[in-house]
């Protein structure tokens, strides 16, 4: 088993707070994490027909069994024992009671929140990290490789070719995830979707070229995109906003949690493609975005990851929104730098007075610190921020 960093943060909110939810998308690494840390609960999962059944029925009973609490796993399928999660973990001052896990974000539903709330600690595990794979000896030289492997452990850990593995998980997920959280009738549209999202990765959201191009409207594109969003399919990098002079664009940008699934459904199948694709910057700062997202909710830290675009077409890839000063951050997967990298960022610079830190990661090897008071990192430096 892969260390994960989330490890540390998990056994130490079950310490802390009577249950933990650990939520991310399928085959990220849920189940074998918490059967790590938590050895000693037993292990449910309600994909098992017979005990959905049980838990749907005689919620209270289902629930009884387990007086030294466990690991729910997939509990999204029964919703309705949050209620009675809610007594129980009123009635209790255990720590850690119950381990909850999910393949899609169920916290996010409102009914959900407002019965957990203040009960339970929250935890979402994507897959693999770069940091992580690095810990692990698995990183490679070559971000192509990264690019197309992406993150989910049976991927890296089994040797899985990905050609093989992401029809098949896509398939899955569109068959079971998707019917489960909404009633899609035309599947085959749906799958359509998600194939031109792919293909509109690093794009700012346009619902209206999705509706002319699947043939639907604009608001069942906007329901079915939060479908891909809770199920951490799609990630939506939101607009920065601040009192600037320039109109700014204000609808975010489209990315993947996983980098290999936007390359499945691109129809790339080696890293060698990746080099001369089209797509080959775009699929870049995805995996960016994914590894800053990634470090934050492993360590606890806020999604405080935006981008900035004005109506004249100035762009800055990733802003980090800190307390002390925001981050600049151009993102390019060329491995030759370029002085058109930096304009970007010198114009967002030149609207906050200078006080903004300024960094470029770009495909190359060599970092430097530049006059400008640029910072320039290769992309495996990401992992020492």
């Amino acid at each position: 088993m892969i260390n994960r960093s989330a490890a540390i943060r998990l056994a130490k909110l079950a310490k802390t707070f009577r249950s933990v939810a650990l939520v991310g998308p399928r085959q990220s690494g849920k189940t074998t994490l918490c059967k790590a840390i938590f050895p000693q609960k037993p292990y449910i999962s309600l994909e098992n027909p017979d005990i959905l059944e049980f838990a749907k029925t005689d919620p209270r009973g289902f629930l009884n069994q387990f007086k030294n609490g466990a690991i729910l796993d997939e509990i999204q399928r029964a919703p309705h024992l949050f209620s009675y999660l809610q007594q129980i973990l009123d009635e209790t001052k255990k720590k850690g009671l119950f381990i909850l896990t999910g393949s899609n974000n169920f916290l996010l539903q409102e009914n959900i929140t407002q019965t957990l709330s203040g009960r339970i600690a929250y935890v979402q595990l994507l897959p693999l990290s770069l940091a992580e794979l690095k810990e692990s000896r698995k990183l490679k030289s070559n971000y192509a490789w990264h690019i197309l492997y992406g993150g989910y452990p049976e991927v890296i850990t089994k040797r899985m070719i990905p050609s093989d593995w992401y029809p098949d998980y896509i398939s899955t997920y569109v068959e079971r995830d998707v019917r489960q959280l909404k009633n899609i009738s035309n599947l085959s549209q749906f799958t359509k979707l998600l194939r031109l999202c792919a293909g509109r990765t690093g794009q700012v959201l346009n619902l209206t070229s999705f509706s002319n191009d699947c043939g639907i409207d604009q608001k069942t594109v906007a329901s079915w995109l939060g479908i891909l969003q809770s199920s951490y399919i799609i990630y939506l990098l939101r607009p920065y906003h601040n009192n600037y002079n320039k109109r700014i664009i204000k609808s975010p940008k489209l990315y993947f949690y996983d980098t290999g699934i936007a390359c499945s459904l691109l129809g790339i199948t080696n890293a060698a493609e990746i080099i001369t694709h089209s797509a080959k910057g775009a699929l870049f700062e995805n995996m960016i975005v994914s590894e800053l997202l990634k470090e934050r909710f492993n360590s606890g830290k806020l999604d405080d990851l935006y981008f900035w675009r004005d109506k004249m077409g100035n762009e800055v890839d990733i802003i980090l929104d800190h307390a002390s000063k925001p981050a600049a951050i151009e993102l390019k997967a060329g491995e030759t730098i370029s002085q058109d990298f930096f304009k970007g960022m010198e114009y967002f610079s030149s609207l906050n007075g200078g006080g903004i830190e300024k960094i470029l990661l770009y495909g190359g090897t060599l970092g430097q610190r530049r006059s400008n008071g640029i910072t320039v990192k290769p992309w495996k430096e990401l992992l020492q921020s």
